[in-house]
């Protein structure tokens, strides 16, 4: 009796653990794919001051996929723990240039310690024709890479 009973509790954890049919819900496993990333622009950011951020460091990294798909890594401070970080990233243009605002937005009201806050953030880039790019952060260019 004992045997039956394991044999069912494998079977059901052997179908539980088993890939959805096709015609099943499926989610997308590429990145930057459903809720906004947390440095996205939000609505409230209207009532907010926007200020700078110090970057330390970028980076573009390529990631072992198929297409080969791209980010880049910010790190840097944000002003005080009170600042969040805001990314906005425009598509190539004619040129190949990849374009991102980096900023930060705070509530002027608030009352914070003066210590700056670190941060380190991949921004998904996505995928690429062939071809060479440049990566420009508020209109200086960090990076170039060829996908």
């Amino acid at each position: 009796m004992n045997r039956l009973w394991m044999i069912l509790i494998v079977s059901a954890l052997v179908a539980a653990c088993s890939p959805a049919s096709p015609d099943g819900p499926t989610t997308s496993q590429t990145p930057g794919a459903g809720l906004p990333p947390i440095y996205a622009p939000r609505p409230g950011d209207a009532n907010l001051e926007r200020a700078e951020v110090f970057l330390d460091s970028t980076e573009v990294v390529a990631m072992e996929s198929y297409p080969v798909q791209f980010a880049v890594v910010l790190k840097g401070h944000l002003p005080t723990p009170c600042h969040q970080l805001r990314v906005v990233y425009h598509e190539p243009d004619s040129q190949n240039r990849l374009k991102l605002e980096v900023y930060s937005v705070v509530d002027p009201t608030a009352a914070c310690m003066q210590v700056l806050q670190p941060f380190d953030q991949n921004v998904y880039l996505g995928t690429f024709a062939t071809g060479d790019y440049t990566v420009w952060v508020n209109e200086q260019q960090v990076a170039e890479f060829e996908a």
